[in-house]
């Protein structure tokens, strides 16, 4: 019975008090609960209801795959719509530049890089769930997506022989390769994604733990970076891909530095200065410019009205951007041919980029107040995908800068994505050839200044150093294996070692023996609280872990460990003794049969400190409080035997409470070693008893045939305190004061 008692003034504190039987798990299932009746279902009905149509499940789903028909018919014009315009013109803006730059990232042209900021967005409007976040292309994806371009059409393969004997590469036929190998690729993602997320498989970004995923793209950053350094000096070196590509790439660049256009990089230094000023005013002044000053797109267009006036391609040999046809390229089939070669870079990147977006998603719906589905979010990105592929397209999600603009300059749904998508279409319909003059070195500086807020994250070092080891050494080895190995092996290390991380977690528990603190119900460590008091003849033995396979051995080794207790050890000094004991009383005998002074043998054991055996001859005398099958027997006699003798208790501790409160699933190993351990200490006379198991816990033990002689139900108890108060009043031999069998706490 529970009775709760307010006080009328506010500064004492809420009481209650509780009165009740000592609960066990064969009381509990058999007289206090009663499951609810429910009639089984056959796999047929099961199957036949799933597929049964109506008009309300028709309607659920075309509402799932359509997310847009939830919001467009109650879109509110007056409120909405002057925001995602303002939106959609500025994410428009920054879109066209990061374009053109991140399509470099990926070994193709920059015209793709328009189209990929066109289709993408335009079809994610109307499957996506998040209303802040912009699709479109994103320099760790473009990374990934051109190195695979370059492993599979390298410059060797398209070496011809120029004038002078010398090799030179025809770079149109290497780009339009390319270009079929970027386009199969985005295919293949689209094709995966789609069918994760058909699968339900959305929740495969939790394998993807923050600091892997921060590390990973702070180890991107890095490959960018030093990508970029070429185009920033104007020197002209191969593209290295896979393990020390970072270490290849710079070697390069400095082996040929000699060769560095001035014009070009003060060009690039020039915009880079420009452009890291404006972000910073930007950063500055967030809250009083209604929206973000655009120095991309200055950027771009004064570079581009320089170099045309200048004709510097041709007067000073900088690098331009080149031909952008006008218009759009009609659809084409993928090149099916390369997809074996491509699945394993495939799925990487697939599962990296709905990283990368549901991450992002998540953010802004908890600003903002509503949801996302991850499953549906997984669907969008494989149709953004695998359509615009046919459009010439590469692989896209969602990019942070980008999402940043579009959520603070107003943009309240995904109308200010389509918006931006539109902006882009003109440019490519209408003026994308004004772009041909644009100098290169002016798009790598526009990257390595998008870059700095990855950069950032290298503040995480300090910060996990102060709250988690573990996760520190994710984000290292997600960083080092990256820049190292390559982003692809550097991510599947990453993986690995994440869920290393996990399996040593359970390997190291934190184990603990609890005490009672003193006219409560409440368990604590006895390490570490003054408090907590243990009580007489009993230890309560907790682990933070589940209990299975990889496990269900060091369990056992920590329980022997902490109570001090090893069943093991214990008989096999009893038998020692008992043999040393019978010679020596042999001996006695033989020497002086007729003596009235008695020997005996008495064996000491500290269980506290670990088990000592001594044999102590002498003078026979009482011995007070011996432990014989837990019974307190005041007087030893020599009449007894010796194996009558050696029958006393071997260790004070007549039970051990294992808590199994943090214990979250078991499996049958771990089943069949909490059984043996019961076993084992019973033939030590101590007795094993569980306690805290959750209803899931008890149903596992069910299943896997726990309850069987001599385990039995009533070995489970509900709680701690009410194993401790049945183990108090079983044993008549001394317990902690303050354990009553009516207990109220104060």
């Amino acid at each position: 019975m529970e009775h709760v008692t307010v006080s009328e003034e506010p500064s004492v504190a809420l009481m209650y008090h509780v009165e009740r039987p000592v609960f066990n798990e064969g009381y509990i299932d058999s007289e206090l609960l009663h499951r609810k009746k429910r009639t089984s279902k056959s796999v047929q009905r099961r199957i036949a209801e799933h597929l049964r149509c109506s008009s309300e499940k028709a309607k659920s789903v075309v509402f799932g795959f359509l997310p847009i028909l939830t919001w467009l018919p109650s879109y509110p014009l007056k409120e909405y719509l002057f925001g995602d315009i303002v939106s959609g013109i500025s994410t428009g803006v920054m879109q066209l530049p990061q374009g053109l730059a991140y399509a470099m990232l990926a070994a193709v042209p920059p015209v793709f890089g328009l189209y990929s900021s066109f289709y993408p967005v335009l079809l994610y409007t109307f499957f996506g769930t998040s209303k802040h976040i912009s699709i479109g292309t994103f320099a760790v994806i473009s990374l990934m997506i051109g190195g695979v371009a370059v492993r599979e059409a390298p410059d060797s393969m398209f070496a011809v022989n120029g004038t002078n004997a010398s090799q030179v590469v025809d770079f149109e036929a290497r780009d339009a390769r390319r270009v079929e190998v970027v386009v199969a690729l985005t295919t293949l993602v689209g094709i995966i994604q789609l069918v994760l997320g058909l699968l339900r498989f959305g929740f495969l970004a939790i394998y993807l733990t923050e600091p892997l995923v921060r590390g990973f793209t702070t180890a991107a950053a890095v490959h960018v970076s030093v990508s970029q350094v070429k185009y920033l000096l104007g020197v002209h070196t191969a593209r290295f891909n896979g393990p020390l590509s970072v270490v290849y790439s710079l070697d390069a660049v400095f082996r040929n530095i000699a060769s560095t256009n001035v014009v070009t990089l003060i060009i690039g230094l020039v915009c880079m200065v420009f452009l890291y000023i404006i972000k910073d005013l930007n950063e500055r002044f967030k809250k009083k410019l209604p929206i973000p000053i655009p120095g991309e797109i200055i950027v771009v267009i004064v570079s581009t009205g320089v170099s045309y006036g200048m004709v510097m391609s041709e007067n000073y040999g900088v690098e331009v951007v080149g031909k952008i046809p006008t218009g759009l390229l009609p659809p084409k089939i993928p090149d099916f041919s390369v997809f074996p070669n491509l699945f394993p870079d495939a799925f990487a990147i697939s599962v990296v980029g709905f990283s990368i977006a549901i991450s992002l998603a998540k953010t802004f719906a908890l600003k903002h107040g509503y949801s996302v589905d991850g499953n549906q979010e997984l669907i969008a990105l494989g149709l953004c995908n695998f359509m615009s592929s046919f459009f010439h397209t590469f692989v896209v999600t969602a990019s942070m800068s980008r999402s940043l603009v579009q959520e603070s300059t107003g943009g309240h749904t995904e109308i200010a994505g389509l918006l931006a998508s539109i902006l882009v279409l003109l440019v490519v319909v209408a003026i994308g050839f004004v772009f041909q003059p644009l100098p290169t070195t002016v798009l790598a500086a526009i990257i390595m200044v998008n870059l700095l807020g990855m950069f950032k994250q290298l503040k995480d070092i300090p910060a996990l150093w102060r709250t988690s080891k573990i996760e520190l050494a994710i984000w290292l080895v997600s960083f080092f294996a990256s820049v190292l190995l390559g982003l692809d092996y550097g991510l599947v290390v990453a993986m690995g070692f994440a869920i290393l991380t996990v399996i040593y977690r359970t390997q190291c528990p934190k184990n603990a023996l609890l005490g009672q603190i003193p006219d409560t119900e409440l368990y604590f460590d006895v390490d570490e609280y003054e408090e907590a008091e243990e009580c007489s003849g009993i230890k309560i033995f907790q682990s933070n872990t589940s209990i299975y396979f990889a496990n269900s051995d060091l369990y056992v080794s920590a329980l022997k460990a902490k109570t001090g207790i090893d069943p093991a050890q214990l008989l096999a000094g009893r038998k020692s003794q008992l043999k040393y004991a019978k010679r020596d009383n042999g001996e006695k005998k033989a020497v002086n049969h007729c003596s009235s002074v008695k020997k005996n043998a008495v064996v000491l054991l500290d269980v506290e400190l670990g088990v000592t055996h001594e044999v102590v001859a002498g003078p026979m005398k009482q011995m007070d409080h011996v432990y014989i099958n837990g019974q307190m027997n005041e007087n030893h006699t020599e009449s007894e035997s010796e194996e009558d003798f050696f029958l006393q208790r071997l260790t004070p501790i007549h039970t051990i409470i294992l808590d199994f409160t943090p214990v979250n699933f078991i499996d049958s190993v771990g089943a069949k070693t909490i059984k043996s351990v019961i076993k084992e200490f019973a033939t030590v006379d101590v007795k094993v008893v569980l306690a805290g198991c959750s209803r899931t816990l008890l149903s596992e033990l069910r299943t896997l045939k726990f309850f069987c002689e001599p385990v039995t139900p009533d070995l489970i108890f509900p709680t701690i305190h009410d194993a401790v108060l049945h183990c108090k009043h079983s044993r008549d031999v001394p317990v902690c004061p303050e354990v009553q069998r009516t207990h109220k706490p104060s």
